[in-house]
C-alpha cells in the first residue's frame, strides 16, 4: 500500500511539474521572416497572426513532396475559410522555373514562395530535409515540426484544435 501511494504521489508530482513547465515554457515563437510569393507578394509571419498557418518546405525533385502535395492542397481547401493559411516554400536548390511550372501545372491554390538564399530554411531551424512541415498557431507560436509526409488524420485533428482556439 505504501509503495502504491508513493507511486501515485510521484505521478501527481510529475503531472504538476509538467503543467507548470507548459505554463512557463509555451511553444516557441515562429521566426520573424518575410515570404516572397511567386507573384512577388511579401507576407510576414507577423501579418499572419490570427490565422493557423502551415509552412511546408518542399522541392520539385522530392518524390515524397510531390506525393503529399494533393493532400496539402485538400487540407488548405478544407480549412481556408476558417482562418487557415498554407505557404509552400521551395528549397534553395530548386530552380524557380521548375517551381513555377509545377505550381501552374497543378494549380496550387495557396502561396508558394521561393527561398533562393536559404534564409527561410535557416530561420526555421536549418531545414535541410524535405518535406518538412510546420504548424503555427494564431498567436504566432510553432506548434509542431513534421519531418517527412504528415499523418494527415493527425494533422487535421491538430488543425481543428488550433482553429477553435481564441
Amino acid at each position: 500500500m505504501k509503495s502504491r501511494n508513493l507511486i501515485l504521489a510521484a505521478v501527481v508530482a510529475g503531472a504538476i511539474a509538467f503543467a507548470a513547465f507548459a505554463i512557463w515554457n509555451p511553444a516557441p515563437a515562429a521566426p520573424q521572416v518575410t515570404f516572397v510569393s511567386l507573384q512577388g507578394e511579401k507576407i510576414t509571419t507577423g501579418s499572419l497572426r490570427g490565422k493557423v498557418v502551415l509552412v511546408n518546405f518542399w522541392a520539385t525533385d522530392c518524390a515524397t513532396c510531390i506525393k503529399e502535395m494533393p493532400d496539402i492542397t485538400a487540407t488548405y481547401n478544407k480549412y481556408r475559410a476558417r482562418g487557415f493559411e498554407t505557404i509552400a516554400v521551395a528549397m534553395r536548390h530548386d530552380p524557380p522555373n521548375y517551381v513555377l511550372n509545377y505550381v501552374e501545372k497543378n494549380k496550387l491554390p495557396f502561396t508558394v514562395a521561393l527561398d533562393p538564399m536559404g534564409e527561410l530554411a535557416k530561420a526555421f531551424g536549418e531545414v535541410k530535409l524535405t518535406p518538412t512541415t510546420f504548424v503555427i498557431d494564431k498567436n504566432g507560436r510553432l506548434v509542431t515540426r513534421i519531418l517527412g509526409e504528415p499523418d494527415f488524420a493527425k494533422l487535421h485533428a491538430l488543425l481543428e484544435e488550433k482553429l477553435q482556439e481564441l
